[in-house]
């Protein structure tokens, strides 16, 4: 049978290659099974770390960070201890020139301060934002108002509280609270509001501490006109690096610093690494699992075929063909099992997304959620990638050694 494929094209190759991978179907199954699996399972769990990728960065972005953010230059560095010295103007012609960049839905502008808030004869601290209730409210679509209405521009008065605060203060929506803060020139000034609504974000951290008022009163209660900070928020994540390269030319020169989200989001960044290296050490191991598998059936392969290599080589084929025959023959089983695979793990996700996955809060979130498993073109090539190659490689060994056969002994192997 060898002597069909000398010096022939691809197709008849391939086509003598599959029948050889089935010449025994059992082992075959099996090996066909274990790279299914293999594939299938890298699909469901790569999927499902995607999604929570996914929905953890969209969170921290429309809930805290957005996309880009321009700051005072020195802001990152200084601005806890001295905030006041780097403010940005409140009225800059350049808002307008950010605002019309290709791909900026918003820019909000806040401003950041710290100070008490009472209520009754409870005081507690807290960590104030200072919002545009109308730009805010494009922006920030990860933030919950579990209770009462988010702001508005018609009442700069109604206050946004984190719901861990009001839980702390005893506070409800239209209890009337009192804010105590140092201004900009060293005073202290206090304002009156009511407790328009209360909020949640993927941090439970952030809602035990934060409020978020109107900018108009803001700027008032620190006598002020400036913001800390512009937030941009963008039609899609994935225009991040182009715009802020963009942004960084156009106001290149001036007194601005344009961070991308990527540089904030600590948290963030520390998880999707670990997430990755769990990922990697699933793909290595399922890896192995193939080679094993894939290595025992071409080696037993070989073993039965002894005779025939023996034939093949004494009728004029060479050791470099009998190598191309058995790594084809480990590719072909790894691209079907791949493909079916993948395929499977497709459909499954889909269907697991359509019920979904419940997950109870996980440590630093103050709510549970509804997981998913997202399957993207990347991650699908990157699972068929690792059979492939495993097969690949898995075949190396029995292919040398069903190339390194003695004619005259295999042609008596088995008499």
């Amino acid at each position: 049978m060898f002597g069909r494929f000398r010096n022939s094209r691809l197709l008849p190759l391939l086509k003598f290659a599959l029948l050889s991978a089935f010449r025994e179907p059992r082992r075959a199954l099996v090996a066909l099974l274990t790279i299914m699996f293999g594939v299938l399972g890298l699909v469901l769990a790569g999927g499902f770390i995607e999604w929570n990728l996914w929905f953890g960065r969209e969170s921290t972005i429309r809930s805290q960070l957005g996309h880009i953010r321009i700051y005072v230059p020195g802001y990152l560095e200084g601005g806890q201890a001295d905030p006041y010295r780097y403010l940005l103007p409140g009225d800059s012609p350049d808002f307008a020139l950010v605002e019309g960049i290709s791909k900026v839905v918003t820019v909000a502008p806040r401003l950041g301060f710290a100070g008490l808030i009472s209520h009754g004869e409870a005081t507690l601290s807290f960590l104030g934002e200072g919002v545009d209730p109308q730009r805010e409210g494009r922006l920030a679509q990860a933030v919950n108002i579990v209770a009462g209405q988010g702001l508005s521009e018609l009442d700069s008065r109604g206050f946004l509280l984190g719901e861990g605060l009001a839980d702390n203060l005893g506070v409800k929506v239209g209890d009337t609270v009192v804010l105590l803060a140092n201004t900009q020139r060293g005073g202290v000034n206090a304002i009156e509001g009511t407790v328009r609504g209360l909020f949640r974000t993927i941090t439970k951290a952030y809602d035990d501490g934060a409020i978020r008022i109107p900018l108009i009163a803001a700027r008032r209660l620190l006598a002020t006109a400036g913001s800390h900070h512009w937030a941009i928020l963008l039609e899609d994540t994935d225009d991040t690096r182009r715009v802020t390269h963009e942004l960084q030319e156009k106001l290149q020169g001036r007194a601005y610093q344009v961070v991308p989200w990527t540089e904030l989001a600590d948290f963030y960044n520390k998880t999707a690494a670990l997430l990755g290296k769990q990922m990697a050490l699933m793909q290595f191991l399922i890896g192995v699992i193939i080679i094993l598998s894939i290595a025992n059936t071409l080696m037993l392969s070989v073993m039965e075929r002894t005779r025939e290599i023996g034939t093949a080589m004494a009728l004029g084929l060479t050791k470099a063909d009998i190598r191309k025959q058995f790594l084809m023959e480990g590719v072909v089983i790894g691209v079907l099992g791949s493909l079916i695979g993948l395929v499977l793990g497709i459909i499954l996700a889909r269907v697991i997304s359509n019920v979904g996955i419940p997950m109870p809060a996980a440590p630093g979130m103050s709510q549970g959620f509804t997981a998913e498993i997202m399957v993207t073109p990347w991650l699908g090539f990157q699972a068929c990638a690792v059979a492939i190659g495993s097969c690949l490689l898995a075949s190396t060994y029995p292919a040398w050694r069903a190339s390194r056969m003695v004619i005259v002994d295999a042609l008596r192997h088995g008499r």
